[in-house]
C-alpha cells in the first residue's frame, strides 16, 4: 500500500473530551471563581473543616516523631542549662561564704585594733604595734614570733599586750623578728596585784591547765584573801611591766589539808591562742627605775696594838710613860 493512501489522523480513542487549552481555561476560571467566592462568601469553610477533621489523626501521627525529638532535645538542653546554673550558683555561694568569712574576720580584727588603740592612748609608755607571724616550733615552750625586731627598736624584756591584757614578754630579739614568751609558759613569771585586796603575789605559767594553758599563784598561804573572780593586774615592782595592766582572773582556789599553801588557778585575760595583733611596750630603763637607797657605812672597829690593847697613837703612849 502506498504511503500517501495512509490515514494520518488520530484514532477515535484519543479524541474524547475538550482540548487541553479548553480545560486549562475552564479550570483556571473555576479556580479564580472559587477563590473569589471563598473570600467573599466563605463557601469552602464547611469543606475545609471536614477535610481538616478527617486529616487530623494523620497529622497527629506524623507530628509525633517531631515532637518526641524536640522534647528530647529540650530535655538535654534544659539539663545542661540547669547543671551550668547550679555550678554557677555553687561558685557564687563559695564566694559569698568566703566574703562573709572575710567580713567576720575583718570585724574581729577591727575590734582588736580599736582595743589596741584605746589601750595605747591609756598607756604612758612608748609602744608600737606588731603582728604575730607564727607560733614557735618548739612543743615544750609557748612562744610566738612577731614581725618587729631590733631594727624597729624592740629590746629584750619588752612587755607584749593585746587588747585584753598582758600576753607575754620579748625574750629573744633578731634584726627583723622577735620571739615572745607567753605568760602561760612554765618558765614565765610575772608580779601581780589583787585589785580587790591589794595583796601582791607572783603568777607562774601553767601550760598543763585546761584550754591550752593557764596561770597559777604559788606560795600563797591557805588563809589568803583570794576569791574566784578576783582580777589580777601588774604590780610594777619588777620594773619591767607598767603597773595596772590586766593580767588574769582567778578561776579556782583549792585549800589543801596536807599543805599550808593554797593552790590558786588563774586564766589569762589575753588571747594566748590565735591572737594576730599585739602591742609591744618599751621596757622600763634603768634611769626610770627608782634609785635604791644607799647603805649606811658600818662603824669601823677600833684597831688594836700588838699588846692587845686598843690602838692609840704612838706618841701619846710615850708621853704617858
Amino acid at each position: 500500500m502506498p504511503l500517501g493512501t495512509l490515514d494520518r489522523s488520530a484514532p477515535p480513542f484519543f479524541k474524547q473530551g475538550p482540548s487541553a487549552l479548553s480545560r486549562l481555561l475552564f479550570f483556571g476560571a473555576l479556580a479564580l471563581f472559587l477563590m473569589v467566592a471563598d473570600v467573599r462568601f466563605h463557601l469552602t469553610d464547611p469543606l475545609r473543616a471536614a477535610v481538616s477533621t478527617a486529616l487530623y489523626p494523620v497529622q497527629w501521627l506524623v507530628l509525633q516523631p517531631v515532637q518526641l525529638g524536640r522534647t528530647v532535645g529540650e530535655f538535654f538542653d534544659t539539663r545542661a542549662s540547669a547543671h551550668a546554673i547550679e555550678q554557677e550558683a555553687r561558685a557564687r555561694l563559695v564566694q559569698q561564704s568566703q566574703r562573709a568569712g572575710q567580713v567576720e574576720d575583718l570585724l574581729h580584727e577591727n575590734a582588736r585594733l580599736r582595743g589596741l588603740l584605746g589601750l595605747r592612748e591609756r598607756l604612758q609608755v612608748p609602744s608600737q604595734a606588731a603582728q604575730v607571724l607564727y607560733d614557735a616550733a618548739d612543743p615544750y615552750t609557748r612562744v610566738v614570733v612577731i614581725d618587729r625586731g631590733s631594727s624597729q627598736g624592740v629590746a629584750a624584756g619588752s612587755p607584749v599586750l593585746d587588747e585584753s591584757g598582758v600576753l607575754g614578754q620579748v625574750t629573744r630579739v633578731h634584726p627583723f623578728v622577735s620571739e615572745v614568751t607567753l605568760l602561760v609558759d612554765r618558765d614565765q613569771a610575772i608580779p601581780v596585784l589583787n585589785t580587790r585586796t591589794g595583796a601582791r603575789s607572783v603568777a607562774y605559767g601553767n601550760p598543763v591547765a585546761a584550754h591550752g594553758g593557764g596561770m597559777e599563784l604559788r606560795f600563797m598561804p591557805g588563809n589568803a584573801d583570794v576569791k574566784e573572780g578576783d582580777l589580777l593586774a601588774t604590780s610594777g615592782v619588777d620594773g619591767v611591766y607598767p603597773p595596772g595592766l590586766p593580767v588574769a582572773r582567778v578561776l579556782q582556789v583549792e585549800h589543801r589539808a596536807d599543805s599550808s599553801f593554797a593552790r590558786i588557778y588563774c586564766a589569762p585575760l589575753a588571747q594566748v591562742d590565735g591572737t594576730r595583733h599585739v602591742m609591744v611596750l618599751q621596757p622600763v630603763s634603768d634611769g626610770e627605775r627608782p634609785a635604791r637607797p644607799e647603805r649606811e657605812a658600818a662603824p669601823q672597829p677600833p684597831r688594836r696594838t700588838g699588846a692587845g690593847r686598843p690602838g692609840v697613837a704612838a706618841g701619846a703612849g710615850e708621853s704617858r710613860r
